[in-house]
């Protein structure tokens, strides 16, 4: 059983002020760093939850465990299988955000209240994960976006994991004023 990272990430993240401050989610990549706007007006508790886990550094050492070329780059199972995640789930945000190359969204079960430490990257547009996933924040800029596309095209097994580890070595968190 996974430990459960719940009062961490409360601890964590008990000083956040989306109205006064904006958040970037920063992974350093084995291939290059990723570096995320969060989008707090539309999805706030997954921020939250994301940015907690990034600060009690839950997500170094984690491996992109799915990669579909033209669709997503899963991360975020601390077992590398895809079956892993913080031992807690929120509840989801639905919002009108399209699912487009760039864009970060929460992994899940069938149960839209499932999801935990699991997020993808969409490789490209996929509309028919719009209105059924939580997106919460976007790539910052073309350089980490180019990094999405360049883990998006490494080689894979026929289960979709890389044959080439793509591992998070270091992830932050950057605060500025809005």
């Amino acid at each position: 059983m996974s430990k459960n990272y719940r009062k961490d990430v409360d601890q964590a993240t008990a000083d956040l002020d989306f109205d006064k401050k904006k958040y970037q989610v920063v992974f350093d990549t084995t291939l290059g760093k990723i570096t995320l706007d969060m989008w707090a007006d539309v999805a706030p508790e997954h921020c939250r939850n994301i940015i907690g886990l990034t600060k009690v550094g839950f997500y170094n050492g984690i491996i992109a465990h799915r990669v579909i070329p033209d669709f997503v780059v899963q991360i975020g199972c601390p077992h590398g299988t895809g079956t892993g995640g913080p031992g807690y789930t929120i509840k989801q945000e639905f919002n009108s955000k399209p699912h487009e190359a760039g864009v970060l969204s929460m992994a899940r079960t069938n149960d839209p209240n499932s999801a935990g430490s699991q997020f993808f990257i969409c490789l490209g547009r996929v509309p028919h994960l719009d209105n059924q996933y939580t997106v919460f924040g976007k790539t910052a800029d073309q350089d980490s976006l180019d990094v999405v596309l360049k883990i998006g095209g490494v080689k894979t097994d026929a289960r979709d994991k890389p044959l080439q580890e793509v591992k998070i070595n270091d992830s932050r968190v950057i605060e500025q004023d809005k």
